[in-house]
């Protein structure tokens, strides 16, 4: 049992020493990922205006809405 909780205190400790030197590394903010252009309104006018935003789940499926739907959501079928 002494041998088990000496191993246990091991452990904690690394993990406490770990954690201590990870706080003293330099913080460096995370790049923002690189966003697609947003389309602009003559690119919008010349679809067709039954066009679908074709936007894909998870699933595979694809949102009914209207190209450039202004809803958050997507609706799949």
């Amino acid at each position: 049992m002494d041998n088990l909780r000496a191993m246990r205190e091991a452990r904690y400790e690394q993990a406490q020493a770990r954690a201590a030197q990870s706080t003293k590394s330099p913080a460096v903010p995370p790049k923002a990922p690189a966003r697609a252009a947003e389309p602009t309104a003559p690119t919008l006018a010349a679809e067709p205006e039954d066009a679908l935003c074709g936007h894909r789940a998870i699933s595979g499926r694809t949102c009914t809405r209207e190209a450039g739907h202004a809803a958050k959501s997507h609706r799949y079928s």
